[in-house]
């Protein structure tokens, strides 16, 4: 097992505050993994709601887990949301003994009554595929074509990694789908999550998604709002203000993990993403996880003018505004787009994350970095 201290401390951290605290991701992240290591350490009582024997338990909820005690690891959550309501009734009793820890691939919007149930009762915690700093820098190509899914990173080849993608997304598509309740034919989200990947990094426009698909907008924007509630796309805000200029108000798009965006795109391997024309896309995307889960920040936008200026993406830290550009280039340079981004957005510093091994200045507030080091950087503060 590859350690992971950072979300075992994040749930240590909810449970001191919230007597449930969900941890949500996409499928196959690594949280049941997880959730085994911290039952570990204490009295633990397992429900997994993929396992027959299991959901048979749970017909009687409230007789399986009034009397229970320490800690209660509820596995697939969303396939039972009307344990939520129960747990809100459990959880204010007083005298409480247990505390739970709930387990989900799917985003609270898409589940009914998790959010009003459990409101001021539960803590969430965000959990994705393995990061660089969990699996070292020595593997950054291969974190970043197969995308940090354990089972695609692990794989024993790059073959065994591809296929092991292609069934993912067919299970994904042909159950998973499904079981949220969802009835899409999985032919049509396949065809409209390839798309989305030929599109990564550029600016939603439904309408266009909607004349390919041959539907509407709104059934577009549907497509979109399941695969980014399944973690599966980051839909990234636009950030906008009144500066006298004509300023981008879609989002972008981006498949979240590197490995399915590359078997979207039937990239293979890193010989094969050098030469494709998506590569400083992919690169982006890539970088662009990294940096949201490292300062684990939801303030996160793009910013573009119709005239051409724009910045990757803007974070907001302890009220100071950083900017990010992700560039596949052995040296990156200075733009004058880069100068009006740090001029009209009042940037602190403008950050330039490439794949190579040395930190060097650009300019008094722009500095190239590569992303190895965006860890140390959010732990000294964005200090230059």
């Amino acid at each position: 097992m590859i350690p992971r201290p950072e979300p075992i401390r994040q749930i240590e951290a909810s449970f001191q505050i919230h007597p449930v605290t969900a941890l949500l991701g996409p499928r196959q992240c690594g949280k049941t993994t997880l959730a085994l290591f911290i039952a570990e350490q204490e009295p633990t009582t397992i429900f997994d709601l993929e396992n027959p024997i299991d959901i048979q338990r749970l017909s009687a909820p409230m007789q399986a887990l009034k009397d229970l005690s320490g800690l209660v690891i509820i596995d697939e959550v969303q396939r039972k949301p009307e344990l939520f309501e129960l747990l809100r009734v459990l959880v204010d009793r007083s005298g409480r003994n247990a505390r739970f820890l709930l387990l989900g691939s799917a985003s609270p919007y898409l589940v009914k009554g998790v959010s009003e149930s459990l409101a001021g009762r539960i803590g969430f915690v965000d959990l994705a595929g393995f990061q660089l700093w969990e699996v070292g820098v020595q593997h950054l190509d291969r974190l970043w074509i197969r995308g940090g899914l354990p089972k695609s990173f692990l794989a024993d080849s790059e073959s065994d990694s591809t296929q092991w993608r292609e069934g993912f997304i067919r299970t994904f598509l042909e159950r998973d789908i499904p079981q949220l309740g969802i009835t899409i034919a999985a032919e049509t989200l396949r065809r409209f999550w390839t798309m989305v990947a030929h599109y990564h990094g550029q600016v939603w426009n439904a309408a266009e998604f909607a004349r390919a698909l041959g539907t509407a907008e709104n059934t577009a924007r549907r497509y979109l709002d399941i695969l980014t509630g399944a973690y599966m796309v980051r839909v990234l805000p636009p950030w906008f203000e009144n500066l006298k200029k004509r300023q981008v108000k879609a989002p972008k798009i981006y498949i979240r993990d590197s490995g399915l965006f590359h078997s979207l795109l039937q990239v293979s391997t890193l010989a094969d993403l050098r030469g494709h024309p998506k590569i400083g896309a992919s690169w982006e995307g890539f970088a662009l996880e990294h940096i949201i889960r490292v300062f684990r920040t939801r303030d996160a936008y793009f910013w573009a003018t119709h005239a051409g200026a724009e910045l990757d993406l803007m974070v907001t830290i302890a009220g100071k505004r950083h900017g990010f550009e992700f560039k596949y280039t052995d040296a990156p340079g200075r733009k004058r787009s880069m100068h009006i981004a740090i001029e009209d957005l009042g940037l602190e510093h403008l950050w330039v994350i490439y794949p190579g091994d040395q930190k060097y200045a650009l300019d008094s507030k722009i500095t190239a970095i590569p992303l190895e080091e965006i860890l140390q950087l959010a732990q000294t503060g964005l200090m230059t």
